[in-house]
């Protein structure tokens, strides 16, 4: 059978052809034909609504890994348009800030010495010296066995042992050894098993229990800080949150036996930020992104409400204390992207639109504009754009010009529904336009899910919580988070007695106060 061809109703066409079909056949007739066009009107919905959701799952498998307007199929490049220029793809020397530094004098010459090529004139050091680099491979942990010597005394049987070399240390793993455990686990996904398969292949045995057993002794020792991140991350000027599933073999397990009332595992992404800091929390259990953010907020201390940027899902927002509360555009507009190839013309107008609202955000963040002046700035340059797109919206509604049920429709819905929310940042200073950093700082978390699978109990949870939290936090501060947790570690009982001073953004602060001369 020949496949038909499609045909593109909307509703006014279907309605008019019904009128027109209704004056040419008797009753009986005309209710089977209304009936077979309403099925086939909702069927085409339906295989519109599932081919958007399809598009969606192999965009992500298989498509471009951005949303950008510029990567859409309705706003292809142009074929004249010049591209940049490539680089050589080295990385420049100033980048390599964890890097041993060596510094090389010259062999015969000194800064004050005379010229050997003119013999007048006297040489002086240059600001940049010639910088070459050269990098090391080894095992991501290291070991060293130290053989002390054993005499005895033949006649009396006394046995004499070599004393142990100074700065040995006590402890089998030392403060380095533990920092890199964590930092591969819990900031590159590197499962125990993996790390132990790795270092048994390179002769330094490390079973996964041990490490384990370290991580899960480190975390007690760094509770302090992690609460601190907490107590700080609830003074937050502005709060982002969402949150994703995750698996816990505990909870698992009492799901199938209690079969409890809620059976949903989560771990919530939190990040707080003030004027100068952001901090990253993390929280994995059965509660959802609101009830930890309401957890959270408990610890504020006489602030006014703070901004809150989430999605729009109801299950995001505290129930018992109040937020200025702003939605995510990039959920809005991802609604558009999603059926962009079954409304390609409509589609294309709402992003074209709210292109130019992220590129006049764009230009708040290049001019380092304080949250006032930018305020101002997008009330002048995005509000009458946003105005524009909300008269657009309800005229497709109001003059039935898209069918409410279609991908359209609920995407234009969707808008009008949360409008408020969506565009705060039109009426509050500070407001972000998305929900972007706290997505990719979940990120950690679906890294973690996609390599190790599970975590086994709640405290093992816990303890990957408290780990992500603090690394996540050193990537926001441009702090190296093998050297923090190394410092966190070697003065933990510092510590614990002024946690507040052990901020990834204040710590080295801490290690040359008079208490620690050493460092």
């Amino acid at each position: 059978m020949k496949t038909p061809e499609r045909i593109d109703l909307d509703v006014k066409q279907l309605d008019a052809l019904l009128k027109r079909v209704k004056e040419l056949l008797p009753p009986e007739d005309y209710e089977l034909i209304k009936a077979m066009a309403d099925t086939i009107y909702l069927l085409s919905q339906c295989v519109d609504n599932k081919a958007a959701s399809i598009r969606r799952l192999l965009r992500m498998l298989f498509g471009a890994t951005t949303e950008k307007t510029g990567k859409t199929k309705a706003h292809p490049k142009k074929k004249n348009s010049v591209k940049a220029k490539k680089g050589h793809g080295r990385k420049p020397a100033k980048d390599y800030t964890g890097a041993k530094k060596v510094r090389v004098f010259h062999d015969t010459l000194k800064p004050g010495d005379n010229c050997p090529e003119c013999l007048k004139g006297k040489v002086y050091e240059l600001k940049e010296p010639q910088r070459i680099i050269r990098i090391t491979g080894n095992a991501p942990l290291s070991g060293t066995v130290y053989e002390m010597q054993r005499l005895r005394c033949n006649l009396c049987g006394a046995i004499f042992t070599a004393s142990t070399p100074e700065n040995v240390g006590e402890d089998k793993y030392d403060a380095k050894a533990k920092a890199m455990i964590a930092l591969l686990k819990y900031g590159t996904g590197m499962p125990f098993n993996r790390l132990k398969d790795l270092q048994q292949s390179l002769g330094i045995p490390l079973p996964a229990s041990t490490q384990f057993e370290i991580v899960d002794q480190m975390a007690m020792e760094l509770t302090p800080i992690y609460q601190e991140f907490i107590r700080q991350g609830a003074q937050g000027d502005i709060i982002h949150n969402d949150d994703t599933t995750m698996k816990v073999l505990s909870l698992m397990k009492e799901n199938k036996e209690n079969n409890p009332e809620r059976k949903g595992i989560f771990t919530t992404g939190i990040l707080s930020k003030t004027d100068d800091h952001k901090i990253a929390l993390f929280f994995t259990g059965r509660q959802h992104a609101g009830e930890n953010l309401m957890d959270l907020l408990k610890r504020r201390i006489g602030l006014s409400p703070p901004i809150q940027m989430c999605d729009a899902l109801s299950r995001n927002v505290p129930k018992e204390f109040e937020t200025l509360l702003a939605n995510c555009l990039t959920h809005g507009r991802r609604q558009f992207v999603d059926v962009l190839q079954s409304f390609p013309e409509e589609c294309s107008y709402v992003l074209e639109i709210l292109a130019e609202v992220y590129k006049n955000d764009k230009i708040t963040k290049e001019q380092n504009m304080e949250a006032e002046e930018r305020l101002r700035f997008h009330q002048d340059n995005s509000g009458p754009l946003m105005k524009k797109l909300n008269t657009w919206f309800h005229k497709q509604i109001d003059q039935h010009l898209v069918e409410p049920n279609s991908g359209l429709g609920q995407a234009i819905g969707y808008m009008l529904k949360h409008w408020e929310a969506l565009t705060l940042f039109l009426r509050e200073p500070g407001v972000p336009l998305d929900n972007n950093i706290c997505e990719q700082a979940l990120k950690k978390v679906v890294l973690h899910r996609k390599n190790a699978l599970f975590y086994k109990t709640e405290h093992g949870a816990m303890v990957g919580d408290l780990f992500m939290s603090l690394i996540h936090t050193c990537n926001l501060s441009g702090t190296n988070p093998f050297d923090y947790l190394t410092a966190l570690l070697e003065h933990a009982s510092e510590l614990s007695e002024s946690p507040d001073k052990w901020m990834p953004w204040n710590y080295k602060s801490a290690l040359i106060e008079p208490d620690n001369p050493e460092a």
